[in-house]
């Protein structure tokens, strides 16, 4: 172990035993070393990798401390790492979403609210206004997705599917564009897992969920197996 790894782990020590909780201010640097009997270089690269990380806040001028540690917070790099992945992840992630939204809708099919309920189908009449502009379309259609997974009040699984998701969003935008009937379909899938939510039926919503992304995931593997799916889209994503 490194120096500067062995600085990560008692800074992460400290925390995970409360001594340094949520929010609070750690010592300063040269204090901190000597507390842990580890050099002030290597504490300062340790520092900054936790930063990096969302586990501790550089404040210029005022200090460091630990972030609230929140799902929303420390899972937030999820979006860029997949941003950065290459080869065939674009069709890996489409399994991802297929394993976890499906889940997630069945979920949100038990605990939606009516307030809730009520922005998903807003986002639903954005997507039937925006039937023929298939970009404005699609990004009503990540809103949704979103609106839905909020809806299971799980902090984690959100962030997780939305920093999966992400990436699909430029494939399903070409493939409106590409294929006959796209946005009629799409908008018929939505429509289907709006009316399981709002029925509070969890095994439809799930089921109406899955047949979606599975519609998705079909296409994605049909014409990359083929070659169709423009080279910036295949490896870059969305």
């Amino acid at each position: 172990m490194s120096l500067t790894d062995e600085a990560i782990a008692r800074i992460r020590a400290l925390i995970q035993s409360g001594q340094l909780p949520p929010g609070s201010k750690l010592p300063p640097e040269q204090q901190l070393a000597a507390e842990l009997g580890i050099s002030r270089s290597p504490m300062r690269e340790a520092v900054k990798a936790l930063a990096v990380a969302r586990v501790l806040d550089v404040r210029r001028g005022d200090g460091t401390y630990v972030t609230s540690l929140e799902p929303k917070v420390l899972l937030q790099g999820l979006g860029l790492a997949v941003e950065l992945m290459q080869g065939n992840t674009l069709l890996e992630l489409t399994e991802v979403r297929r394993l976890f939204e499906p889940a997630a809708t069945r979920l949100a099919a038990e605990r939606v609210s009516d307030e809730q309920l009520a922005v998903i189908r807003g986002h639903l009449d954005a997507m039937r206004e925006a039937a023929e502009d298939m970009e404005l379309l699609s990004k009503h259609d990540a809103a949704f997705h979103r609106s839905v997974v909020a809806a299971t009040g799980n902090e984690a699984l959100t962030t997780l599917i939305e920093g999966i998701s992400s990436r699909t969003l430029r494939a399903r935008i070409w493939r409106g564009l590409v294929e006959t009937n796209a946005a009629d379909r799409t908008i018929a899938e939505h429509e289907a897992i709006y009316s399981a939510l709002a029925e509070r039926d969890a095994s439809l919503a799930e089921a109406a969920a899955l047949l979606h992304v599975c519609t998705t995931e079909r296409w994605l593997r049909r014409v990359h197996g083929s070659g169709e799916l423009p080279g910036e889209i295949a490896l870059e994503g969305a």
